[in-house]
């Protein structure tokens, strides 16, 4: 496994050796950020996002120093100092160049990667913000904090609403649904509703989940194409929701060794036209295991109880995944090489030797 030190450098290579990320980890590279200054210490990565392309990912420290990791180039570029940390990060899909980023005073900057210039502040939350989705036609995005999500125009920087949430009610999630205008707002008391995103005009609520799997949601996956939700929490199980139907159509059992769940997300598949078959779910020893919805098979996983993950983003193409490990660092695993064992188990039926013919670790209740 490579592994590179930032340092104090304010760009550079990511490797200085052609990847050849091993089948059994899937690590193209550790990024780690350590100060030389008179009292070292490593400056700790808090979160990352891919852009549209997903060739480049944007990674903010608690320092709030941003850099925007290019793959296919193979470089790194510091592109902003922000003095305080990042809480959020998003791109700004429409000016590619663009990317927004959430900080500890409750403000949300947009900055230009490329002239290193503030484009826009924006201000309005009373609390941290914790999520920003960005609307697929770039125009709008929604900013998340515990209390209230905003709904903002991206060519103007005006917020456009703002939805107030009672304090005992709390906000889970707050996002737009890929490929419509329909905005999903998932909150502490486990009620779900669907908005029009224009005139906020409420098209749907999820009805309660059965009283014999019941889940306080706090993670929350949406398929490429919209269709299906998936949603977890404290428990080892993950409820499926089919949106267009408005039921929960499948509970899957993960591992007893999973207790909590901290992080889901669907890895993208360019032959599957949107319709996401393989689930990562990320619970709270830090290993994100990734399964498949319709069989409940364990694929792969990554991470660790030694080296065990922080949070997780997978590219939009599928090719790469970025983990924030619990040690502060960034790693980049090629889906390719985790993935390589099941291709053979594909186009070979006969083999028993992979992970994909383990014993069925997860059921369907």
């Amino acid at each position: 496994m490579q592994s590179t030190d930032l340092g104090n450098k304010e760009s550079g290579k990511i490797w200085h050796r052609k990847p050849s990320p091993a089948t059994r980890d899937g690590i193209i590279v550790n990024i780690i950020h350590n100060t030389s200054d008179y009292h070292p210490k490593v400056l700790r990565f808090l979160n990352v996002a891919f852009d549209g392309s997903g060739d480049s990912l944007i990674a903010g420290d608690h320092q709030g120093n941003i850099y925007v990791f290019d793959l296919y180039g193979n470089r790194f570029n510091l592109v902003q100092r922000t003095a305080q940390a990042c809480t959020a990060l998003a791109f700004n899909l429409r000016r590619k160049s663009e990317f927004l980023v959430a900080l500890a005073d409750y403000s949300i900057k947009c900055f230009d990667t490329v002239t290193k210039e503030l484009v826009s502040w924006m201000r309005g939350h009373e609390s941290s913000v914790f999520s920003i989705s960005v609307h697929a036609s770039g125009k709008y995005a929604i900013t998340t904090s515990s209390d209230t999500a905003q709904l903002w125009d991206l060519d103007t920087f005006q917020r456009k609403r703002k939805l107030n949430i009672r304090q005992s009610v709390g906000i889970q999630k707050v996002f737009f649904l890929p490929l419509s205008n329909t905005i999903l707002s998932c909150f502490k008391d486990n009620s779900i509703f669907a908005w029009e995103c224009d005139t906020l005009f409420c098209k749907y609520q999820l009805p309660a989940p059965p009283e014999s799997s019941s889940i306080l949601y706090k993670v929350f996956a949406v398929t490429r194409d919209g269709r299906i939700l998936a949603a977890g929490g404290k428990s080892n199980h993950l409820h499926l929701w089919c949106l267009e139907a408005t039921q929960l159509f499948r509970i899957i059992q993960m591992p007893t060794k999973v207790r909590a769940i901290r992080h889901l997300e669907f890895l993208p598949d360019s032959f599957d036209a949107g319709s996401n078959q393989v689930l990562g779910v990320l619970s709270q020893d830090g290993i994100m295991r990734f399964v498949n919805i319709q069989t409940c098979k364990l694929l792969f996983e990554i991470g660790s109880l030694d080296e065990g993950i922080s949070s997780s983003v997978i590219s939009p193409h599928g090719r790469y995944i970025a983990s924030i490990m619990e040690n502060g660092s960034l790693n980049i695993y090629s889906v390719q090489a985790l993935t390589q064992e099941i291709n053979k188990v594909s186009l070979n039926r006969n083999t028993h030797k992979t992970r994909l013919c383990i014993d069925r670790l997860m059921k369907i209740l």
